[in-house]
């Protein structure tokens, strides 16, 4: 599906680029030439691998009361049994739901990636719409985001300019 969307747009880039000019970023290569952006990665690993520590603890200690649960079932009265078994489910959702907080859709990894990449996005980006304006680019393609461009021009490559225009020379 989206080869054919990139197809229908290059058959409408085709039919109406008589007097439109196009450019093309890498955006990895301006990324990677981003010192705050090697920086906020880094931060985000390390933060990552603290909560997946912490979530991880507490998958051991409910292993370790299922563990301890088997190996004494036997002499254990149904009601012990019962309190048990609450207390190895209780560990688990506990597990779960920080598992949930930090690394779901909304959780805490996400927003911490979002308030440190936002601001580095938003300035690539407001650089790639000055150089459009200035050089009258109509569309500017990301050749790192998707496969669907098959061969750019060296010549229509910008990433450089971007760089030089955010304060990065290469």
């Amino acid at each position: 599906m989206k080869k054919i969307m990139m197809m229908a747009l290059f058959a409408v880039m085709a039919l109406t680029a008589n007097a439109q000019k196009f450019a093309l970023i890498d955006m990895e290569y301006i990324l990677k030439n981003i010192p705050a952006y090697e920086r906020a990665n880094e931060q985000l690993n390390q933060v990552s691998k603290k909560w997946q520590a912490e979530v991880e603890a507490i998958n051991t200690q409910a292993q370790t009361l299922y563990k301890n649960y088997q190996n004494e079932v036997v002499f254990l009265s149904q009601e012990q049994k019962k309190a048990k078994q609450e207390e190895i489910m209780t560990k688990e959702k506990e597990a779960s739901d920080l598992k949930k907080k930090y690394f779901g859709p909304e959780g805490e990894l996400f927003k911490k990636r979002e308030s440190l990449m936002t601001p580095i996005q938003d300035e690539i980006y407001n650089a790639v719409k000055e150089i459009s304006e200035l050089r009258g680019y109509s569309l500017v393609l990301d050749r790192a985001s998707d496969g669907g461009i098959i061969f750019g021009s060296p010549k229509i490559d910008i990433s450089n300019e971007v760089l030089t225009k955010l304060g990065y020379s290469n």
